[in-house]
């Protein structure tokens, strides 16, 4: 491995919980050397509209392993995130998130509260694909697809059994989202199967949520699409204690980033306040990835030591159970003076080398048979009334193509033929042409009747905004049917 890493100070609070980190890292005894980048804020305002610069591109890839403080994306003016950006860059396909309670020491109704919320990190409604299709409906692409499904699950199980975990809990929301959640959940139920020594679970992402702020203790790995795990994650953490706390590990094949979960809180930047943790436990995780695994067992026994004697910065001080309120670099003093300490209550750890080097395989691609069988054309129409009626008369008078309307649904709701009266309508149209409307399988088209149809629509001035072609696949049906269909 190389002893290299690319180091990043960021913004708000960035620099000084990383300045502790850092010196918490050297009197450990650390040998690593460090390359440091400017990334966030300044670097947006510079026009990298990325937030990085093209030379700090080429350190991250050549050190391969990145620790990260926080950064702050400006708002608005089209700025990417650079967590986003780098995660899909870099091929960072997991993101690693132990919870983990520390009571009495730090509050947290759920004392035996220890697990990990395992998120996929590249796909998702997180690839920002975002289109203003009319004056009152934007969309948002949620893509999903097999392998980064099975990379992530297989991922999640690994996880498991490397660090001796009982159980892994996957969370879709695939009663509604039937063809991309769907697959998610097809896919944890064969990999499974590969894996009987770990007891394996689904639960329905909102019910899910609740369980886990209800009943963290009953959870030890979870598994998740991108946007679900964000939100539980943070859930998790408040739960077990503080998001301060928590740090974060996203690994990809070749390459890792390590940082905090928070924010940069630009609100306390400056003041010697802020709870270095976060950043800390993902430098521990950093060390483990590299195989600095005595260099991360100090530092992590050395902080629940500190924890256990009450030196606590403000956000985690209570006056029952604190001895002193630190400042950031009062609390890494703390720290650095009980390196060779074990903590009394709460469990020291031990790691082993290499555990975060997960080699996940994914299977190979299988051929399928595709069939076209219609076309969904969205439309951008507000004329007086906005009557499914009236559109679908007009709709049915095309005549060049063999395709004909079936459908039109708005919002996804069926509204023609045989819509209700109440369901409100906005501009924004999907219009499904199949072969045989009344047939309960369709026939076989071909491209060139889409473009028939595209152009007399076209002809006769309808704005066709968007189009999904309607394919069966293996003879099973690739696309979701409109509600009332």
């Amino acid at each position: 491995m190389n002893n290299r890493i690319t180091i990043a100070k960021g913004d708000g609070i960035g620099p000084e919980i990383m300045d502790a980190t850092l010196r918490i890292m050297q009197a450990a005894g650390v040998e690593l050397e460090y390359d440091f980048i400017e990334i966030g804020e300044k670097v947006y305002h510079q026009g990298h509209k990325s937030g990085i610069t093209p030379e700090s591109w080429d350190l991250l890839r050549r050190n391969k392993i990145f620790l990260k403080a926080p950064i702050t994306t400006p708002q608005g003016g089209g700025y990417k995130s650079l967590n986003v950006t780098i995660r899909k860059s870099l091929g960072l396909f997991s993101n690693v998130r132990p919870c983990r309670a520390y009571t009495p020491y730090v509050h947290s109704n759920f004392p035996k509260m220890d697990l990990c919320i395992v998120r996929e990190n590249e796909e998702d409604l997180y690839a920002g694909i975002e289109h203003q299709q009319t004056a009152e409906v934007v969309q948002c692409l949620k893509l999903v697809s097999r392998p980064g499904s099975e990379r992530i699950i297989r991922y999640a199980f690994e996880y498991a059994r490397a660090y001796n975990r009982r159980k892994v809990t996957c969370m879709t929301k695939d009663n509604i989202m039937k063809h991309t959640d769907g697959l998610f959940h097809q896919l944890f139920d064969k990999i499974a199967l590969e894996y009987p020594d770990i007891i394996s679970e689904h639960r329905i992402i909102d019910i899910g949520a609740a369980l886990l702020a209800e009943r963290p203790e009953e959870f030890d790995v979870i598994v998740t699409l991108n946007l679900y795990g964000d939100i539980i994650s943070d859930i998790a953490a408040q739960v077990a204690g503080s998001v301060g706390l928590g740090g974060s590990a996203n690994i990809g094949q070749d390459f890792a980033m390590f940082e905090a979960i928070h924010g940069s809180a630009p609100d306390i930047a400056g003041k010697n306040i802020a709870n270095p943790s976060g950043l800390l436990n993902a430098a521990i995780m950093m060390l483990v990835h590299i195989g600095e695994t005595k260099a991360a067992e100090a530092i992590e026994n050395a902080w629940l030591k500190t924890l256990e004697d009450g030196y606590h910065t403000g956000d985690i001080f209570q006056r029952e159970t604190s001895f002193k309120k630190t400042s950031t670099e009062e609390f890494a003093d703390e720290i650095i003076q009980r390196f060779g300490q074990l903590p009394l209550d709460l469990t020291p750890v031990k790691y082993a080398a290499g555990r975060s080097h997960i080699n996940i395989k994914t299977s190979e691609p299988v051929p399928v048979t595709k069939q076209l069988e219609g076309v969904d054309i969205f439309l951008d129409w507000s004329e007086p009334g906005r009557n499914p009626a009236v559109l679908g008369k007009k709709l049915k008078s095309l005549t060049r193509s063999p395709l004909k309307l079936k459908m039109i649904t708005n919002r996804g709701v069926k509204v023609y033929p045989d819509g209700l009266p109440e369901t409100f309508c906005t501009d924004h149209w999907r219009c499904r042409f199949v072969a045989n409307p009344g047939a309960a399988k369709n026939t076989e088209i071909t491209h060139n009747d889409i473009i028939t149809l595209m152009t007399e629509l076209n002809e006769r001035n309808f704005d066709c905004i968007k189009t999904e072609n309607l394919y069966s696949i293996d003879g099973q049906r690739g696309y979701s049917l409109g509600q009332g269909e």
